[in-house]
């Protein structure tokens, strides 16, 4: 169970404890990543195989006291000048068919929230209205659903997004929702699936109406539990057709969490325990049950929440991603994760043909776009990301 010591003075004394167990964990860590044999991967160097142990141990002290909270909106909201910050008001008429049936099981209801806005510094004011033609990325931050955030002050997106605007001239903006994170026991239950897909749903619906962009010039995109989300929202907009707002013209996966169950029995799961850096955070599953709410976990361990899953054939996804546009899937060739992902690859491929973009960065852990550190593997991805975005129509 996470976050067993979440109360004090228990938290004070366990994390004084795992400080100092984590100070004597260190030269055990530089032994056994001494020479490149050692090492989760012969091309990784010293101080990256270091950065993952210390991750992992990190990861695992926080899921037994607490997660980082994002600052309040209120707050955000003070800081908009600098921050790029907005607030998106709620679309009650865009929830219908099966997120409607989740919301009502799950007592959720649209609320307002906000996001912020990224441009290079030679363009116009934050939000300013779209120009003819112009692209606008629509990014879903990670973070397993339960923290994480798109807001400068999280290194990981700011890291990101950077790397976006300077890698890929096609994107001239991007907007960064800040949508409601789950939380679970031992705390009280709140914000359940599909409280974050409502507010993601609230975002498109701020930037064709209020903003002005075309719905075929703006790319969905979303890393990690974000790109779960990103892909909720294509599948939403696809499936309720509705009149007055149509699909994106992209979707930008980036390290898709695509199996929300988290199997051990996929080669990835088990081959890559030392080259990626969530493996305690797989083990909590902490997200996953956040996220359920009152939920049964046969009802959301479907092609909604699952759409990577070994769990269910392929016929049962069969036609689904007829209606997504052109979408590009990046994934790193050492995490865990990595063949549920190439799972979504090819049943989106079977629907989609050439409209589906795969490319799978060798020797890369999760989400390595958010960290400067994981070079060339972030830059040789962003370059990838480039080529796609120039083939957009």
């Amino acid at each position: 169970m996470a976050f067993k010591f979440h109360r004090q003075p228990q938290k004070t004394f366990y994390l004084a404890f795992s400080v100092i167990y984590l100070v004597l964990r260190i030269p055990v860590w530089i032994l056994r990543n001494l020479l490149p044999a050692w090492r989760p991967r012969r091309q990784w160097s010293f101080g990256r195989s270091l950065l993952v142990e210390f991750i992992n141990a990190a990861t695992a002290i926080m899921l037994q006291t607490s997660l980082p909270a994002p600052e309040p909106l209120e707050k955000m909201s003070l800081s908009a000048s600098k921050t790029g910050f907005v607030w998106v008001e709620p679309a009650p008429h865009l929830i219908a068919g099966d997120v409607q049936r989740f919301a009502e099981l799950n007592g959720v209801k649209p609320a307002k929230t906000g996001g912020f806005w990224y441009s290079r510094p030679s363009e116009h004011p934050h939000g300013h209205k779209a120009s003819p033609g112009e692209k606008v990325v629509y990014h879903l931050h990670g973070g397993g659903f339960v923290m994480g955030s798109g807001s400068p002050s999280f290194s990981p997106s700011a890291v990101m997004f950077k790397g976006l605007l300077e890698h890929v001239p096609q994107f001239s903006r991007i907007f960064a929702m800040e949508y409601r994170l789950a939380v679970g026991p031992p705390f009280p239950t709140a914000n359940p699936f599909p409280a974050a897909l409502i507010d993601v749903i609230s975002g498109y619906r701020y930037l064709v109406e209020e903003v002005g962009f075309e719905p075929n010039n703006i790319i969905i995109a979303g890393d990690s539990a974000g790109a779960i989300l990103a892909y909720q929202l294509t599948r939403h907009l696809a499936i309720e057709d509705f009149p007055n707002l149509c699909n994106a013209g992209a979707l930008l996966l980036l390290s898709p969490s695509a199996d929300s169950a988290l199997r051990r029995n996929i080669d990835s799961m088990r081959q890559n325990t030392r080259s990626d850096y969530v493996t305690t955070w797989f083990d909590a599953a902490y997200g996953v049950n956040a996220l359920l709410g009152s939920l049964s976990s046969d009802e959301l361990d479907k092609p909604w929440l699952s759409p990577g899953s070994i769990m269910f054939e392929d016929a049962a996804v069969k036609g689904m991603f007829e209606r997504f546009p052109p979408t590009f899937i990046l994934a790193g060739e050492a995490e865990m994760s990595r063949d549920s992902m190439r799972i979504l690859r090819d049943r989106m491929k079977a629907d989609m043909g050439d409209k589906v973009t795969y490319v799978e960065v060798a020797n890369a852990p999760h989400d390595f776009l958010g960290l400067t550190i994981l070079e060339p593997e972030r830059t040789e991805a962003l370059r990838e990301i480039a080529k796609w975005a120039a083939s957009l129509v």
